[in-house]
């Protein structure tokens, strides 16, 4: 099985005819320079004049403005194309350019101009992104989404309506594949036990004294008959199972499994069958790279509803309980793979009773400290921002949330009017403005909450 390759945005850099001797050699400097500073997620293709017809590419670039800025908007709208400018050395927007910035985006035009590097391989990479997801093969395991050992629960979700897989088809060019999950599990009683505990223990995972040998081996069988399907495929970009409601047709669980599918061919997952969380996923992480994790989030507003589900007696006692969540989801915090939790991260005996008994969880801990939560809307023409931060991990034995995370925002009243779904992405970092960046790139409006 192959690797998913890194995406790199196609950029044409322009020039103007009216650049003199001097500028002509500040530009070629500053091109070399974003060469190297960008050449990780960015391709250069020859520089074209201003007014020439382009080749096909992601987004046009001015390394370099000068005067003649102002003389070419029939042009740039004729471009059709997002703009870039940045022309001081530093990889960044130079200031002095603010007022033609300000003249093109009156213009109605979609100009970028970062202010750091960082905030550049963001433009770049969600760029890429959004050509690659044209064609982008996304695999889901499951047989009757609506049925199963929660229906009542399940069919309530939009991720499961014709409606929202033709949108996301039609609007990103993403295939979604729906393949069997019963039938893979049945596939994966027939691999041989041995080879199958000898891959997991390959992985090297820590897992807690009481998961057996029984339950590694019944991953491990799972994980090899789900890399024969994608195999089958070809160029899988991301996956998902129904492993909740119909955990009836499996013996054990996908977790460990996506983390590894993640960790050795960048392929990304996501939980309960939820397509929209795994295209919000797919394309905040391959944007941002920043560590990220799936959760349900019950904020302390929703009250007795969501102590009920979770089979506690009471939120922690906090100052401002208004602006308060839980991050949980399956007996613990919610499953991310092991490389963004260096604080903890453990193979866990299963906590729900909605699933086979050989199950298994991940007990993960995200970093303390800033956070942001987000996702698609299922408009699928905006962005839900929430910036907050991750307090601590809090537990509650003997129950449905035995680590759960304690989460902190501004806004809780509008959080209860303007939450899009009851699954969202954590996001570690001050990651905002980047997220606003790349909803540019989507065209796409921001609801951020703060």
């Amino acid at each position: 099985m192959e690797n998913v390759k890194a995406l790199k945005a196609t950029v044409v850099p322009l020039q103007f005819k009216e650049a003199n001797e001097r500028e002509r050699g500040e530009y070629e400097e500053q091109l070399a320079k974003l060469n190297e500073l960008y050449g990780d997620t960015a391709v250069f293709l020859d520089t074209v004049i201003v007014g020439d017809p382009i080749p096909e590419c992601d987004a046009i670039l001015f390394p370099q403005m000068i005067g003649a800025g102002y003389h070419y908007k029939e042009v740039y709208h004729s471009y059709n194309k997002p703009i870039l400018v940045i022309t001081s050395r530093f990889g960044t927007v130079d200031m002095w350019d603010w007022e033609l910035i300000s003249y093109m985006r009156s213009a109605g035009l979609n100009v970028f101009s970062p202010y750091s590097v960082d905030l550049g391989k963001v433009i770049f990479r969600a760029l890429a992104v959004k050509n690659h997801l044209n064609g982008a093969k996304f695999l889901m395991l499951q047989d009757d989404p609506g049925e199963g050992m929660q229906a009542y629960i399940f069919k309530r979700f939009y991720w499961w309506e014709k409606e929202c897989t033709e949108t996301m088809e039609r609007l990103f060019g993403i295939k979604m594949i729906y393949s069997s999950w019963k039938a893979v599990n049945q596939r994966a009683d027939e691999i041989d036990s041995v080879k199958a505990l000898d891959e997991f223990n390959s992985w090297e995972l820590p897992c807690d004294p009481r998961v057996t040998d029984e339950q590694k081996t019944l991953i491990g069988q799972l994980y090899l008959a789900i890399c024969e399907k994608i195999d089958e495929l070809g160029g899988v970009d991301g996956i998902g199972a129904n492993c909740l409601n119909e955990s009836m047709y499996s013996k054990t669980t996908p977790c460990t499994i996506w983390s590894r599918l993640f960790e050795k061919y960048g392929i990304i997952w996501c939980c309960e069958g939820d397509t929209l969380t795994l295209l919000s996923t797919y394309i905040l992480y391959r944007s941002m790279e920043a560590p990220i994790q799936m959760t349900n989030i019950y904020p302390f507003l929703v009250g007795q509803a969501a102590i009920f589900h979770e089979r506690i007696d009471k939120f922690p006692d906090v100052e401002d309980p208004e602006n308060h969540a839980l991050g949980v989801h399956c007996g613990y915090a919610g499953f991310a793979p092991r490389v963004f939790c260096g604080c903890k991260w453990k193979v866990m005996p299963k906590v729900l009773a909605i699933v086979n008994e050989k199950s298994t969880m991940v007990d993960c801990e995200l970093p303390v400290g800033d956070m942001v939560l987000a996702k698609i809307n299922p408009s699928f023409d905006k962005i839900t921002i929430i910036p907050g931060e991750i307090e601590k991990f809090v537990q509650f034995p003997n129950t449905d949330s035995l680590n759960a995370t304690l989460l902190h925002y501004r806004n809780g009243e509008k959080v209860m009017e303007e939450l899009p779904s009851h699954h969202q992405m954590i996001i570690v970092g001050k990651q905002k403005a980047k997220i606003i960046q790349i909803a540019r790139v989507f065209g796409w409006d921001c609801e951020v909450i703060e």
